[in-house]
């Protein structure tokens, strides 16, 4: 079992950034795949980003592709988002999400256990 927290939403202009966290419970963390999710206002949730065990492998949906970036510290149990060159489209709350899978591959399915989210929010 492990609880996840996702930190480091808000309100933020077009263009700027921001760097998402996800805090983990447990000593298992390292064996995990991890991955982050958004869900927009009124629209499905979506993968964005994933990263192996280790960090030696990450994924990202097209959109994410040169402006988000994944990385992970096991020694801190947490796994972070980059999010640069924000654009309004990116508003959705952010989520992520731990599989046992030890992958962190776009498939929904395979994450056993989710965060509440953090919200992120896109001016123009």
């Amino acid at each position: 079992q492990v609880q996840l927290v996702e930190s480091g939403g808000g309100l933020v202009q077009a263009g700027g950034s921001l760097r998402l966290s996800c805090a983990a419970s447990g000593r298992t963390f390292s064996s995990y795949g991890m991955g982050w999710f958004r869900q927009p206002p009124g629209k499905e949730r979506e993968f964005v980003a994933g990263i192996n065990w280790n960090g030696g492998s990450t994924w990202y949906t097209d959109s994410a592709k040169g402006r988000f970036t994944i990385s992970r510290d096991n020694a801190k149990n947490t796994v972070y988002l980059q999010v640069n060159s924000l654009k309004p489209d990116d508003t959705a709350v952010y989520y992520c999400a731990a599989s046992r899978l030890r992958v962190g591959m776009p498939d929904m399915g395979q994450y056993a256990f989710w965060g509440q989210g953090t919200q992120v929010t896109v001016s123009s």
